[in-house]
């Protein structure tokens, strides 16, 4: 399979991109799994200290209000905020793209609608053209599946089923109405890897700046 157009997969030098996953439902240990894969150090997101200096959050697929109640149960939604603000990059997945959204976080301009395609009973696969991934069709699978209601002029949509958007990116956020951890296809989560070595070599190449302007009283 190709490798994502937005650029490599590790970070600097030998450094291994911190990638967080929301632990608190759905299946949050094969993100885990496919971003060791990927060379990353994954942690399991409980609490609000375990954000700190994460290069990148995934928050995974389940029930997105049970999502979102332990969200406020963990008091997880200022980090998260904090993170985003950081502009470090987040993957949210079917239920993690609907917390994502206008009605809840507030960290894509997009407005989800729950259950789009159908009940569990309605779940499918498809192959899927993907923008930024590179040529090749990524397998998709749709489990009580959303989809993009409405989005701002500022969202790239970058997959549709029916002439519906499944996926998209909104700056540093990146949502999609399907499982990429139920595949062996790693290509999504090499996206948001490569988002996030992009956003830290900014951060990186800011902070000697910052310093020697400190240092000159600048």
């Amino acid at each position: 399979m190709g490798s994502p157009e937005a650029g490599g997969v590790s970070g600097r030098g030998t450094d291994r991109l911190r990638v967080g996953v929301l632990a608190s439902q759905g299946d949050f240990m094969a993100h885990e799994r496919m971003l060791r894969e990927l060379s990353a150090d994954a942690v399991a997101v409980r609490t609000a200290e375990q954000l700190a200096d994460l290069d990148a959050l995934v928050i995974p697929g389940g029930e997105s209000t049970t999502i979102t109640k332990a969200i406020d149960r963990d008091g997880l939604e200022p980090a998260i905020r904090s993170h985003a603000t950081d502009d470090r990059p987040i993957l949210g997945t079917c239920a993690g793209m609907i917390v994502c959204d206008r009605d809840h976080l507030g960290l894509i301009d997009a407005t989800v609608r729950r259950n789009a395609f159908g009940r569990q009973i309605a779940s499918f696969e498809t192959d899927l053209e993907l923008a930024g991934i590179g040529p090749d069709a990524l397998r998709a699978v749709f489990i009580r599946a959303p989809w993009i209601e409405s989005h701002g002029d500022g969202v790239e949509v970058l997959a549709t089923v029916d002439g519906h958007p499944v996926a998209i990116r909104d700056g540093r956020v990146l949502a999609c109405s399907f499982h990429p951890e139920l595949t062996d296809d790693l290509r999504v989560h090499a996206l948001l890897m490569a988002m996030a070595t992009a956003a830290r070599d900014e951060r990186h190449a800011v902070e000697p700046s910052a310093a020697e302007g400190r240092s000159t009283g600048e």
